[in-house]
């Protein structure tokens, strides 16, 4: 499933071709993706505007003029690819081709920008994406939403924010990561990158971080630094681009080639001095890679 570092990088990718365009019509292929679309989902957003585009945790959010909000949800193997212009040439320099079998285009976004017509296509073979629409003032109340916790790219997060929600937690520290409703947006792939850079064990008590009083150790302002870098350092490469994710021009992310511990099972551990190997274990379902040497 696409992680934050994809998602904001597809919002990226489609800002230049979406945000101000006039959204002429939004064409359906079929009644569902995930989830059924909401009910004259196609006539409530004829004729909107598009005023901007956003991302909360994983979720892609394109805001109406009007106040409504669309949600978009990539799933497991969702897309999205632009077509401008008359010839509808795809642009880009493609590593590989793009899903671009018409069978998987559920989605089409019909636009008018500053440089004329356009297409959004959204494509996703297994049909684990979704769209719905809200009021932007109901969005954090949102079933998807309430209760998410700080982003890992924005202010709010710091080692005090941490303590808090980790003070006391017995369950693992990756774990604890992964809990949405203490970071959102964070996925297996980067606590596991953040937990290395960071030495730090994904079967250590996530509450032997945090003090006696609350406060942050020196562990958790490192693990803090850690997680804010390896997101920052993902956004910049453009994501990772497993399996099916790639950008909305078809390049692909080039994240993975930076990867020091996911998925990379018996080989050298990448700490300088360490000397130890890369391991795999399974933690609620999940694979979890870490260097048992020097993530203590």
């Amino acid at each position: 499933m696409p992680e934050l570092p994809e998602v904001e990088t597809v919002r990226r990718g489609l800002t230049p071709t979406m945000e101000g365009a006039l959204l002429v019509r939004a064409e359906l292929r079929r009644p569902d993706l995930r989830f059924p679309f909401p009910a004259g989902f196609s006539a409530l957003l004829a004729g909107r505007r598009i005023t901007s585009l956003g991302r909360r945790a994983k979720y892609l959010l394109i805001d109406l003029e009007g106040g409504d909000v669309i949600i978009a949800h990539l799933g497991m193997s969702g897309s999205f690819r632009v077509e401008e212009g008359a010839c509808a040439a795809l642009p880009g320099d493609f590593h590989h081709p793009r899903g671009k079998d018409e069978k998987h285009d559920h989605v089409i976004f019909h636009l008018e920008n500053a440089r004329g017509p356009a297409r959004v296509i959204y494509n996703d073979p297994r049909r684990f994406g979704f769209m719905d629409i809200v009021r932007r003032e109901a969005l954090e109340a949102h079933p998807f939403f309430r209760g998410l916790g700080e982003e890992p790219t924005g202010n709010l997060l710091d080692a005090a924010y941490l303590a808090m929600r980790l003070s006391g937690k017995t369950q693992p520290l990756k774990s604890a990561l992964l809990d949405q409703r203490t970071i959102a947006g964070l996925g297996n792939i980067y606590v596991c990158e953040a937990l290395w850079r960071s030495g730090l064990s994904p079967l250590r008590a996530a509450g032997t971080l945090v003090d006696t009083k609350g406060r942050p150790k020196a562990a958790l302002v490192r693990l803090t630094e850690a997680i804010r870098a390896v997101i920052a350092d993902a956004i910049a490469a453009g994501g990772s681009s497993l399996r099916d994710h790639i950008q909305t021009d078809g390049t692909l992310g080039y994240f993975q080639h930076s990867f020091s511990v996911y998925d990379r099972e018996g080989k050298p551990c990448r700490t300088i001095g360490c000397g130890g190997t890369v391991t795999r274990i399974v933690q609620a379902g999940r694979s979890t890679f870490y260097c048992p040497k020097c993530q203590k």
